[in-house]
């Protein structure tokens, strides 16, 4: 069957197309980056009912549940209702990632890991997969006339000046932003900073001309989660003059670290500057009160989003 057959086959399957759907997948190859990355490709003939609007769009992906079974929700109906009347021990985990490549008429599908031992239901899986072994995803769905949202790289108008800065769970989304503005011929001054655990997981990138990266590694022991991300924001990134913005600025809302997500997304329709900040919760509140409280940063040009918390575990 070819697969524009195949396509129009499985779209007969979604009467009311949603903006994201329950697809099945399963690995077809474990790729090693470094010692703390890899990249897993997906295949299934799902995928090709897939699409991805933006470098940083996001997923869901569930993981084998406490008993070991694969996920199995339905991929016809809520599933959410369905896993919600899971017994806990029988519940996929369920975790979020971003997109690394999509390609459908392939049925091929990129998701980059990073590598931290078996600590948890993820990683768990990323030590132990082996090809055939199935998942589940949750990902935008080709036959959706509108926009599933899901991504957050909107930058303004006119912007020349952009900044990127984040951790190793950030990577994958800075990689696919560096490769889409290599495209454009007119590509704006970009300052990129990358965390990572170790030297060795400075990977090569795709930039334009105009386009400098900087990678901190925690090489020391001692050295904390964030502590790259924060020097990068307050001594190595070029920030543009205040605006004299500094008392408005000042009623910037605090956030409770324990019980609300840091998701600060940039609303300005035309900038010259734009920053992109994504990867542990406290980090991005650090960089996020600096930027505010003591520059006098505009907060409709910043994107600063905590993709996970120390210590804690984060659908």
């Amino acid at each position: 069957m070819s697969p524009a057959a195949l396509v129009q086959q499985l779209r007969k399957r979604l009467s009311k197309p949603a903006g994201y759907q329950l697809f099945d997948i399963h690995l077809k190859q474990r790729i090693i980056l470094s010692p703390s990355l890899a990249r897993f490709v997906f295949t299934g003939k799902d995928i090709a009912l897939m699409r991805t609007l933006a470098p940083d769009q996001r997923v869901k992906l569930f993981f084998p549940c406490a008993s070991g079974a694969a996920p199995a929700l339905p991929t016809h109906g809520d599933w959410q209702a369905a896993r919600r009347d899971l017994k806990p021990e029988h519940t996929p985990p369920m975790r979020t990632y971003t997109i690394r490549d999509l390609r459908p008429d392939r049925y091929e599908l990129d998701i980059d890991f990073v590598l931290h031992g078996e600590t948890g239901p993820a990683s768990r899986w990323a030590v132990q997969a082996k090809p055939g072994d199935p998942l589940q995803i949750v990902a935008p769905n080709a036959d959706y006339p509108g926009d599933p949202g899901g991504y957050e790289w909107m930058p303004p108008q006119g912007v020349r000046k952009i900044l990127l800065i984040g951790d190793e769970t950030a990577l994958p989304a800075i990689a696919g932003i560096l490769e889409q503005l290599a495209k454009h011929p007119d590509t704006p001054q970009v300052q990129v900073f990358i965390e990572v655990p170790d030297e060795s997981d400075c990977l090569a990138l795709t930039a334009g001309a105009n386009t400098s990266v900087h990678w901190l590694p925690r090489v020391s022991p001692h050295t904390q989660h964030g502590e790259g991300m924060l020097l990068a924001a307050r001594e190595l990134a070029s920030l543009p003059p205040t605006r004299g913005n500094l008392q408005d600025s000042a009623t910037l809302d605090e956030l409770d670290a324990d019980s609300q997500r840091l998701w600060d997304l940039a609303s300005a329709k035309q900038s010259e500057f734009y920053a992109w900040v994504a990867g542990e919760s406290g980090a991005v509140m650090n960089i996020r009160r600096f930027f505010v409280n003591e520059c006098g940063l505009d907060r409709k040009s910043l994107t600063l989003m905590g993709y996970w918390k120390q210590g804690r575990s984060l659908e």
